[in-house]
């Protein structure tokens, strides 16, 4: 099944009679993967239109005459684009300003500086054996930087080598 070209196109050229639109956005398993970068850029958008496509896909010709961008959320396939879109939507929304409580934790994300987040830790300091790392109690902010830099470093090595090339 292929979702036919004349209802997209309809609500396309409707949308479009109302709006000015930075992106035109198909979900599809043959799109550039979504990553944080994309993300970020994504979010400073004012205006997108995301295509769900559904079983096969939608009709060819919407993607030659309305799509500025495809994207995929992995090497896989789904029944349609809808749980795609959402992730894109989450991925997105949560860099705009003032939808997280404090702005500035996104910016500490994993892959945000290209690696995987370090450990994160809440009280009490020691749960069932395990301490919090001192350095993290110490106060001293400009070691606890360190400290996170390099715990991000090792877990990227440990968990995705593949981010360091």
């Amino acid at each position: 099944m292929v979702l036919s070209a004349e209802p997209i196109a309809n609500c396309i050229d409707f949308l479009q009679s109302k709006n000015t639109y930075d992106e035109i956005i198909l979900m599809t398993p043959d799109g550039i993967p979504l990553y944080q970068g994309l993300a970020n850029e994504l979010s400073s958008k004012k205006s997108i239109i995301l295509i769900c496509g559904h079983y096969k896909g939608v009709d060819e010709r919407i993607r030659e005459l309305y799509v500025t961008r495809e994207i995929s959320i992995g090497d896989y396939v789904l029944t349609g684009g809808e749980i795609p879109a959402a992730v894109l939507v989450d991925a997105m929304v949560r860099l705009i300003p003032g939808v997280l409580n404090d702005e500035t934790s996104a910016l500490s994300d994993s892959f945000q500086n290209g690696l995987l987040s370090e450990p994160v830790y809440t009280r009490p300091a020691v749960f069932r054996g395990l301490s919090v790392p001192d350095i993290l109690l110490s106060g001293n902010f400009k070691a606890i930087d360190e400290w996170r830099l390099n715990a991000s470093l090792e877990i990227t090595k440990k968990k995705r080598p593949d981010l360091l090339k």
